[in-house]
């Protein structure tokens, strides 16, 4: 059995996502600024509203830019490093 659970071990760790702490930061700032740009339109301000609802649009193209290239970086490391083996 030993056996088995070293080989559930090492193809659970080949399996583990990587991650990009920055992606959920980038999901929270949208969030609150939408949030904002909803608030600030509920009470009438939709000057504000405009400028928060565009701010979010930049930081949510933001975000996705950061996703793929995150994407691509990690995947391009992870071929490389299975060429070497």
């Amino acid at each position: 059995m030993g056996a088995a659970d070293a080989e559930i071990e090492e193809l659970l760790d080949r399996k583990k996502p990587v991650k990009n702490p920055l992606v959920p930061v980038g999901a929270l700032i949208t969030a609150g600024v939408l949030t904002a740009g909803l608030i600030s339109f509920r009470q009438g301000n939709s000057q504000l509203g405009q400028k928060l609802m565009r701010a979010r649009v930049v930081v949510q193209g933001a975000t996705v830019a950061l996703m793929v290239g995150s994407a691509y970086y990690y995947g391009e490391h992870f071929r490389g490093s299975k060429n070497e083996k």
